[in-house]
């Protein structure tokens, strides 16, 4: 005899991901319908997982910009403003310091820096030309580090200046400033986020055996 409990769940769960997946087939974001498609049956051979909840998912990218002592500097403030703004089609939101630091000049309540968030689309669409256009144009790129991972899963990527990004001018890179983008990955271990990463085609350092 079938338990109905578990039938309906096994229908809810199997209904859920048919609909992702019609989801992402309309969808305008390359990189988000070739996960659905075709990553998400690869990765689940390849880790040996059954259950589609357990497999690793790109829940958002979240972009810094940290100004430093340049916090008081107008021309460096609207130089990342505009950088943010332009390689994602988001506004940034300022990062206020949450308490004073006597040692950095720092007050609590003073703007430290940038940040904006990704979701959806136009997560999947920044990855893409992160990866496939901004990485390939760095001078002398041998691959991202293979220990930027949090314990999470969640992987940061260090960028020293926004010339890099094709969006961008001339004019709008000779303020520079750098920016930290963090790729945060639902994942059950670090080895899972890493082969997501992988198959978006993120070029990780060889590493010495």
């Amino acid at each position: 005899m079938v338990d109905s409990t578990s039938k309906n769940g096994a229908t809810a769960v199997k209904a859920k991901a048919t609909k992702k997946t019609a989801s992402a087939s309309t969808s305008s974001a390359r990189l988000r319908a070739q996960y659905m498609n075709q990553f998400v049956p690869e990765l689940e051979k390849e880790l040996g997982l059954k259950n589609l909840h357990q497999l690793p998912r790109l829940e958002k990218i979240v972009i810094n910009v940290g100004l430093g002592r340049a916090k008081d500097d107008k021309k460096v403030i609207e130089a990342a403003t505009n950088t943010l703004r332009k390689i994602t089609g988001q506004e940034p939101v300022q990062t206020i310091a949450k308490k004073s630091i006597a040692g950095f000049k720092l007050r609590e309540g003073n703007m430290i820096g940038l940040k904006l968030t990704l979701r959806g689309d136009k997560m999947y669409e920044f990855a893409d030309r992160l990866i496939n256009i901004v990485l390939p144009r760095l001078r002398d790129f041998h691959g991202v580090s293979n220990k930027a991972f949090d314990k999470a899963g969640n992987y940061s990527l260090g960028l020293t200046d926004q010339s890099v990004f094709p969006e961008l001018s001339f004019d709008e890179t000779t303020t520079p400033h750098g920016l930290q983008v963090v790729f945060v990955i639902d994942a059950h271990e670090q080895a899972h986020a890493k082969a997501l990463l992988i198959k978006f085609g993120v070029p990780f350092e060889k590493e010495n055996k």
